[in-house]
């Protein structure tokens, strides 16, 4: 098994003094690198190399554990989305679809690019397919047809997937224009009002409530729009 090398600081020499002289590799501590590297450079910059690099070890080390890139992606998704709760059963099927959203998107929110990785990703781990085992006897049992439970289940998950994707980007792009605000450039949310209102009357009227972002009711609204849709199906 590959090792990361740990060297005696002074004064550690005597027996029984200091940490070991190895710290075993395995894929639990490969699968935390990976989720530190995304939280500090995203997607794009995790590498197997930048992974070896954090662990102390060549990156040869990393294949014994982990097959390749594709294969970390996929460990990933699945570490994240163990962090996804269920409902109490007891609950009816609306309920406990709206709390299961709630935590699905919570738990997005807490990793950098969780939502691309899950999308780049094939849903074929023990957790995630839990979760898809999850939905779809919760919708069997709510009595809607075989063939559409696939599809409400994908409906479901899109708006979670893409809201959170959304509301991440749009809070990142509003801190880095708060970081930067020199009084040059106005934050999006201030520059609709400018617009001429005889062209975009709708826009320069709701600017107000555009700048107004409520992340928690907008995503609740358009769960309870899309739990309102697959009722009128039943």
């Amino acid at each position: 098994m590959a090792r990361r090398r740990i060297y005696r600081t002074p004064g550690q020499d005597k027996a029984g003094s200091g940490e070991p002289l190895h710290t075993p590799l395995d894929r639990p501590r490969i699968v935390s690198a990976g989720l530190l590297l995304l939280h500090k450079e995203g997607l794009e910059q995790i590498t197997m190399r930048k992974i070896a690099d954090s662990l102390g070890v060549k990156a040869a080390a990393l294949y014994y554990h982990v097959k390749d890139k594709e294969q970390l992606l996929h460990l990933l998704a699945e570490r994240i989305s163990s962090e996804i709760t269920y409902p109490d059963p007891r609950l009816s099927w609306q309920h406990q679809l709206r709390e299961w959203s709630l935590s699905f998107r919570r738990t997005l929110l807490r990793y950098r690019d969780a939502g691309r990785i899950m999308e780049a990703t094939l849903a074929a781990s023990p957790n995630r397919l839990e979760q898809i085992e999850f939905l779809f006897r919760l919708f069997a049992e709510a009595g809607f047809q075989d063939s559409q439970i696939p599809w409400l289940s994908g409906m479901l998950k899109n708006h979670i997937l893409g809201f959170a994707e959304e509301e991440k980007r749009l809070a990142d792009r509003a801190e880095r224009e708060r970081m930067a605000a020199d009084g040059s450039t106005p934050p999006a949310a201030e520059r609709f009002p400018s617009l001429d209102g005889k062209r975009y009357p709708h826009i320069a009227r709701l600017a107000s409530s555009m700048a107004k972002a409520d992340w928690d009711d907008e995503f609740m609204f358009g769960i309870d729009v899309l739990l309102a849709g697959f009722e009128a199906r039943l």
